[in-house]
């Protein structure tokens, strides 16, 4: 890094930027499920289909999704915080006791999410100290449920379009 760069106040500042939580699933080798929590997802384009998210290189995942054709993003809703936590440990039984579904590549699928978008792998970049993901949307679906958000390291929720509708119409007449 940077000697001119402090780790931690570049994490700190980057908390201000909120994001989505997901939860992308894929197969190992072996044809075991494996799921990891992320945040850093983000569509990379309409025509083709593309989207990217990325995996630290020391995650004990990373040699499945490297070997992986498919995975599948799930962006969780607000009332999946629980999920999120399950996915963001390591060494455990992720799926103990969860529901699936197959996807795309037999991919495994978590219900009740705010989205899911099922894809093939396009590509696999050196991104530091992360490997970037990129990949072709194949399949997808969303619902009306409210996204969970990460911001300045904890959880938040958004306010309903309501809520923000309205205190944005009161500060415009305020002005």
């Amino acid at each position: 890094m940077d000697p001119h760069v402090d780790p931690r106040a570049l994490r700190n500042a980057l908390g201000h930027f909120a994001t989505g939580v997901t939860v992308i699933t894929t197969r190992s080798p072996e044809g075991e499920p494996v799921g990891v929590t992320v945040n850093s997802f983000a569509s990379l384009s309409l025509e083709p289909p593309l989207v990217l998210w990325s995996l630290a290189k020391k995650s004990w995942s990373l040699p499945a999704f490297e070997a992986a054709g498919h995975f599948a993003v799930h962006v969780l809703a607000a009332d999946q915080q629980a999920v999120s936590d399950r996915f963001a440990k390591a060494g455990m039984d992720k799926f103990a006791g969860i529901d699936i579904a197959e996807g795309v590549g037999n991919t495994p699928l978590l219900s009740g999410c705010a989205a899911v978008f099922e894809c093939s792998v396009e590509h696999r970049y050196d991104g530091g100290d992360h490997v970037i993901m990129v990949g072709r949307v194949q399949r997808f679906a969303a619902g009306d449920a409210a996204p969970l958000l990460f911001y300045r390291g904890r959880y938040a929720t958004p306010e309903s379009e309501a809520t923000t509708f309205t205190g944005l119409m009161k500060s415009l007449v305020a002005a």
